[in-house]
């Protein structure tokens, strides 16, 4: 019998019977050094309603021993402890081991390339703590959580709860961590290992930075700003939500081999993927604060006040995704965040809502597999443009307002939708039962265009719209620039609004200027040359964003070409003010020429966007962005050779045109090998293997293909970089073979838990080499596979599918 997922009804139900009193959970890293082994016993105190009734605790760890109130209970096979005959109150003690922490879910251990060091970090959304130790592991069972973990005596241990006593024990010591608040199993943590430690001081807070010792000079480099961005995100938050962080200590660890980041209370466990290697560009920066500022929203989202059950998960993930842009923007030099946030996750969330997968933002989970599946850009991205929407509809001082009496009510307890409604409700004197219902229970994107009449401009949907407040913005071309004459903000209430205030001469009007709700446009006939010519002198980034929005939209739905949307989003690169968002920009314009372009036109649009580098190259500012863009586009021996010579002793530049160098075709091997001898990096050996993945050599992608899908041996956060150089446009004769292996891998996708899931799930899957009727042939084979893979596999497929079409529509 496999591991069992927890069903709603199985949850409320539990609920209804059982009172957590606390939790004391012995940990024992000891064995970890030489082995794989972490053994807990987790002590649980809890009361029962209906004495008598019996329940289960969850526990898919090996377990070696359990007691219910002195008697001996025997688990079963499914991954629960059944708890038979309850007492009023009950003490539950379970012993157990995880050896599975290579692969496996909940806990995992990495062994650092450069100096042997082992690191252990533990992360548990959405339930996988009970793969470490038993728990009721639902997030409506919060309780406090009392940690004691015995490590080796050169390793620290980080947790939720601040200062630790510790014992000296020889070889070991043991770490007696102070209660947390009442916490969901899943917001609970253990980090541990010899890391290098940076602590700060600031506004009443103890503020630590930890990383492995051989990225130390990174973690020192990247300090101040990591430091500066939290103290400014607790001062924003603490005053936007009337309730200041309420804990002293505030942890970020960096961990090696950990996909994204976890927003654990007072200890948020980051990838060191962050830290990166090279310099940061200023998207990179701009992503660690926002990544930053959205793991600390969940302080408050999802710690102090937590969802009853996954069908709230948007109220944790969607506001926290809202409210890191709100914060970049009111309180730190990232004032462009949502600019970024169109160029980047907004532009996803409107093609993943627009295709097979798209769901209400609050939508029925019948169990925790289920909610492991919508972790998605209809949540994060829409979710996040949805709350920017419902602030602007209600108006920021009541938004505040709502918020403050929300938390002021629900702290360290457990909310719905409802809950949260009500407050906002109260405090605007608006009726949100019709906003709530069309945003948040009806699936799908709005769509508006403009109709001119003489001088009567009337917005209208194309279906009945949701209520919202949205601009129109009027240009007028004055010699070489374009100035916006007026802005006219509107609520929308049926599908033809009437705009007023707008100037008779407009030489073009912007629906949706500022981006102030979630919703795509059309420009008319008459003006849509215009818009694809001249969105790059829009004046400014979010303007200009809003436009490359609409083209970028059409390309997706077959409206326009890849040479179309590839040309104006190549002039933004040459117009845009943003240094933000250059990177992203310039991603996209390369994916166009790379993924959506013909065949026979794909040389000319990469080209274009190779030029546009070198341009962007003579920009002291956007030097390093432009030349990992002319990189990933080089497509002569001249660029090559002038990318060398640019690069000098920038060895991230020269990893990246050598996988450019391998992907055409002449042997690299020693250049790879003098590169990787002198890479300071203890991860460079991925870069190498990035190179070997690019080349058009059978041995070669035979050699990537096991590393990193059989054997796994690739940490999850580096999955992507290898997979793309894999996947190389005119391979498809040694790349064919890998699209069957892809098929037949499906049904072991979800192994290791749900971020390896969604990564290897969208990442492995082709973009080439394969046609329509492979597309309709993985939707099948994903049919019975776990729903984390299902929901991820068609999306990317419907995704590929546009591609596939797109290629095939000449300019």
């Amino acid at each position: 019998m496999g591991i069992r997922s927890l069903t709603r009804t199985e949850a409320e139900r539990r609920a209804e019977l059982l009172s957590i009193e606390r939790y004391d959970v012995d940990i024992d890293l000891t064995a970890l050094p030489a082995g794989p082994e972490v053994r807990c016993v987790s002590t649980v105190a809890f009361t029962c309603r209906e004495p008598g009734a019996e329940s289960f605790v969850d526990c898919a760890a090996q377990v070696l021993s359990a007691t219910l109130n002195g008697t001996a209970l025997a688990p079963t096979s499914d991954g629960r402890i059944p708890l038979p005959a309850l007492a009023g109150h009950n003490v539950l003690r379970v012993e157990s081991v995880q050896a599975d922490t290579a692969t496996g879910e909940g806990v995992h251990k990495a062994v650092d390339p450069a100096d042997g060091e082992v690191y252990v970090w533990m992360s548990f959304e959405p339930d996988e703590a009970r793969f470490v130790w038993a728990c009721f592991d639902q997030p409506d069972l919060k309780a406090p959580h009392a940690f004691t973990v015995t490590a080796p005596s050169a390793w620290t241990v980080t947790s939720n709860s601040g200062e630790a006593r510790i014992e000296e024990l020889g070889k070991a010591r043991r770490w007696i961590f102070p209660d947390t608040p009442a916490l969901a199993v899943y917001n609970t943590v253990v980090n541990a290992g010899p890391f290098h430690e940076i602590r700060r001081e600031t506004d009443g807070h103890d503020l630590g930075l930890y990383a492995r010792r051989s990225l130390a000079g990174v973690l020192d480099r990247d300090a101040d700003e990591i430091f500066t961005l939290t103290r400014q995100g607790l001062a924003f938050f603490g005053e936007a939500f009337a309730m200041p962080f309420p804990q002293r200590k505030y942890d970020q660890v960096f961990m090696p081999e950990f996909g994204g980041a976890m927003e654990n209370y007072g200890c948020v466990t980051w990838s060191d993927a962050f830290l990166r290697r090279a310099d940061p560009t200023p998207a990179e920066r701009e992503l660690l604060a926002k990544v930053l500022l959205h793991e600390m929203a969940h302080m408050w989202f999802g710690n102090i006040v937590t969802m009853r059950w996954w069908d709230d998960l948007w109220l944790n993930e969607a506001f926290a995704e809202f409210a890191c842009h709100w914060a970049a923007e009111r309180a730190t030099r990232y004032t462009d965040a949502w600019a970024g946030h169109l160029v980047g996750d907004k532009l996803k969330a409107y093609l993943a809502d627009q295709g097979p997968v798209s769901h209400p933002i609050h939508q029925p989970i019948h169990d925790v597999a289920q909610a492991a599946s919508i972790f998605d850009n209809i949540t994060y991205p829409k979710g996040a443009s949805v709350l920017q929407q419902l602030m602007t509809y209600v108006g920021e001082e009541h938004f505040r307002a709502g918020m403050a009496a929300y938390f002021a009510r629900h702290a360290w307890g457990n909310t719905t939708l409802q809950d949260l409604i009500d407050e906002l409700s109260e405090a605007s004197g608006r009726d949100l039962d019709a906003w709530r219902s069309a945003w948040l229970a009806t699936a799908g994107t709005d769509r508006f265009s403009l109709e001119r009449d003489g001088e009567q401009v009337t917005l209208v949907a194309a279906a009945t719209p949701r209520p919202q407040v949205l601009a129109v913005g009027a240009y007028r071309h004055s010699g070489q620039a374009w100035e916006r004459t007026a802005l006219v903000r509107i609520e929308v209430t049926g599908t033809r609004t009437a705009v007023a205030g707008l100037p008779p001469a407009a030489d073009l009007l912007l629906i949706n200027d500022d981006d102030l709700t979630f919703a795509t446009t059309r420009p008319d006939p008459s003006t849509r040359d215009v818009l694809f010519s001249q969105a790059a002198q829009l004046p400014t980034a979010i303007s200009r964003g809003v436009a490359a929005a609409t083209v970028w939209d059409m390309l997706t739905t077959g409206e326009a070409t890849a040479a179309e949307a590839g040309q104006c989003l190549t002039e933004i690169l040459a117009a845009e003010t943003s240094d933000a968002v250059i990177e992203p920009w310039l991603t996209l314009a390369a994916d166009i020429a790379e993924l959506w372009a013909p065949p026979a036109e794909r040389p000319a649009l990469t080209a274009a966007v190779a030029a546009a580098c070198r341009r962007l190259a003579a920009d002291t500012g956007r030097r390093q962005v432009a030349l990992r863009g002319l990189a990933r586009t080089a497509t002569t021996r001249d660029d090559l050779a002038w990318l060398r010579e640019q690069a000098g002793d920038d060895v991230d530049l020269h990893w990246r045109a050598l996988v450019r160098e391998a992907e055409l075709g002449p042997d690299v091997a020693p250049e790879a090998a003098r590169l990787l001898a002198r890479d300071p990096d203890p991860d460079a050996w991925i870069r190498a293997l990035t190179v070997r993945a690019a080349l058009p050599d059978a041995a070669a992608k035979a050699e990537v293909w096991q590393k990193v899908t059989v054997d796994r041996a690739v940490p999850v956060h580096a999955v992507g970089q290898v997979t793309t150089a894999f996947w190389r446009p005119g391979q498809d004769t040694l790349l064919a073979p890998y699209a069957q292996h892809y098929l037949n891998a499906i049904p072991q996708l979800d192994q290791g838990g749900m971020i390896p899931a969604m990564v290897y799930t969208s990442r492995l899957f082709p973009p080439h080499a394969i046609d329509d009727s492979y597309i309709e042939t993985a939707q099948q084979a994903c049919e019975n596979a776990a729903p984390v893979v299902r929901k991820t596999l068609l999306e990317r497929s419907d995704t590929v599918r546009r591609m596939l079409r797109s290629r095939t529509r000449t300019a």
